[in-house]
């Protein structure tokens, strides 16, 4: 099978699996150039309510294929950047599955997801400086957003891999799994997300990414959506409350 991006729906889930494992799943320029297109048709169906990254196999992403980098490396970079940045906004609740290497591209990835879980012994790295390349401005705001300006240095410093225990340490990890419960941990986690109400996931997503602009928006979404009374009627009658708001698809 040719190195591509695998995606299916289920129980409102999207799962999105980076299929290359001749090269432990490194993202090929048709890979990075695929993903946007991906996310915007997964985010415009009103049936997906969260979103799973995860690899194929035993490893996450062993970073970009460096055969993509003989030409223009800064062609290759800005591809990985505008894959990144479509991950990040993608209106709905995201999350890595991680098992393995989760190297340069792949910690990329990883990290525009909202969260990251991990099985144990999985490996964690930011390698540019193996390349003598400069690691985009916005992918280090959004690691140091995640992991503080001094881990950030320390990865970017010196390509080094951290292990799970000093991921899950420093916040680049969300939770760390034993070794086989990784996949059940994360289907258990997101039948808690698709049970929750979308009008408190997406404003919550904007205003912990930095939105600013957007209270009057919010608060409008809250008045006219009905979740509000509806959690609290099904609070009130104990039973599992039945939301509708959903993101627009018009974006």
């Amino acid at each position: 099978m040719e190195p591509q991006l695998l995606h299916a729906v289920a129980d409102s889930v999207a799962t999105v699996v980076i299929h290359h494992p001749a090269k432990r799943n490194a993202m090929t320029a048709e890979m990075w150039r695929a993903l946007p297109p991906l996310l915007d048709r997964l985010a415009a169906d009103p049936d997906v309510r969260a979103l799973v990254l995860t690899g194929e196999g035993g490893t996450f992403c062993a970073g970009a294929d460096i055969s993509t980098l003989q030409g223009s490396p800064q062609e290759a970079q800005g591809l990985a950047v505008r894959a990144e940045e479509a991950l990040a906004a993608f209106p709905k609740p995201t999350l890595a599955a991680v098992r393995g290497h989760c190297v340069g591209g792949g910690s990329q990835l990883a990290a525009a997801c909202d969260l990251r879980f991990a099985e144990e012994g999985a490996l964690f790295g930011v390698t540019p400086a193996k390349l003598g390349i400069v690691y985009a401005a916005s992918s280090t705001r959004r690691l140091v957003s995640l992991v503080g300006p001094a881990t950030t240095k320390y990865l970017l410093f010196s390509g080094e891999l951290i292990d799970t225990e000093r991921a899950l340490r420093s916040g680049l990890v969300d939770e760390a799994l034993p070794a086989g419960e990784l996949g059940k941990r994360v289907a258990e986690f997101t039948r808690v997300l698709v049970s929750r109400s979308q009008l408190t996931q997406a404003a919550a997503k904007e205003f912990a990414d930095g939105r600013t602009d957007r209270d009057a928006h919010w608060a409008g979404q809250a008045r006219g959506s009905g979740d509000t009374a509806e959690g609290v009627a099904a609070f009130l009658e104990r039973r599992q409350p039945r939301f509708t708001w959903n993101v627009p698809t018009s974006g």
